[in-house]
């Protein structure tokens, strides 16, 4: 099937925002897979789940070199992460794939809402060390709320496709206290190991469904370019503004989504 090549710009926009914002891509991919590839809805969700997880495994490495990576964190919020996505992925076949778009233009909404509640971008700057962290938390982070958001963060992966950057970010930031810069690094690593293992299970659970390769090879090739380019752009862009203008996006899609989606639940 050939590809769209307003798809190309679309693959790019998904990388560049994971690279600038450190979430966002699974959000941007989904629509861009069924809107303008035609892909059927539970495709797309599994296909969105190996996009992002390459490119965000790729585009962490540069993270990884610069040592920004907080790797206690990965461990304890992606391990449960892990496991709940797998069993998020599980309970996929339990419902349609209208009913998961519907829950995803959900998650578009409350992802929306929480990149512009005040407060979650920041730390007490009296309590923080030279290299902008919280250091209070990062003597006592609450590893149980930590490890608590990040079963269920994978559980909504695996679910609805999501990588959860947009809940993962705020809760290391809040609860582990550590920087955005360094929060949005190894919120990169964190959405590679759940989309990741979300994608493995959705291609045990999905039957006589073709997965598309060469799309997923394409999108994350174009999108891993995007990720470098943004995570090069990230500190010289207010970030305020970016999110607030990614926000709009989230919820004109979101909407688009519920339209398309809502008649056929009710139908």
């Amino acid at each position: 099937m050939p590809i769209p090549f307003l798809a190309i710009p679309g693959a790019l926009v998904i990388g560049f925002t994971l690279g600038l914002l450190g979430s966002g891509g699974s959000i941007l991919t989904v629509p861009v897979l069924i809107y303008m590839l035609g892909q059927e809805d539970k495709v797309a969700i599994a296909s969105s789940l190996a996009i992002v997880g390459i490119i965000s495994l790729f585009g962490s490495i540069s993270y990884i070199k610069q040592k920004l990576i907080d790797w206690r964190m990965v461990f304890y919020f992606g391990v449960p992460g892990v496991v709940g996505t797998y069993f998020g992925a599980w309970g996929s076949v339990l419902v349609s794939g209208t009913a998961q778009l519907a829950i995803f233009a959900a998650v578009m909404l409350v992802a929306a809402i929480m990149m512009v509640k005040p407060g979650q971008d920041s730390v007490d700057v009296d309590s923080c060390d030279e290299d902008g962290n919280d250091e209070s938390a990062e003597q006592h982070p609450n590893l149980t709320l930590i490890m608590i958001e990040g079963l269920g963060v994978g559980i909504l992966t695996g679910f609805v496709g999501v990588g959860g950057g947009f809940l993962i970010v705020p809760a290391l930031v809040l609860f582990a206290g550590i920087s955005m810069h360094n929060a949005i690094a190894t919120s990169l690593v964190i959405i590679s190991m759940k989309s990741l293992a979300g994608f493995a299970k959705y291609m045990d659970v999905l039957i006589d469904v073709e997965i598309d390769f060469t799309v997923i090879a394409l999108f994350s090739a174009i999108g891993f370019f995007g990720c470098v380019l943004g995570g090069y752009v990230a500190p010289r862009i207010p970030q305020e503004q970016l999110k607030r203008g990614f926000c709009f996006v989230l919820i004109v899609m979101g909407a688009f989504i519920f339209y398309r989606t809502i008649p056929t639940l009710l139908a």
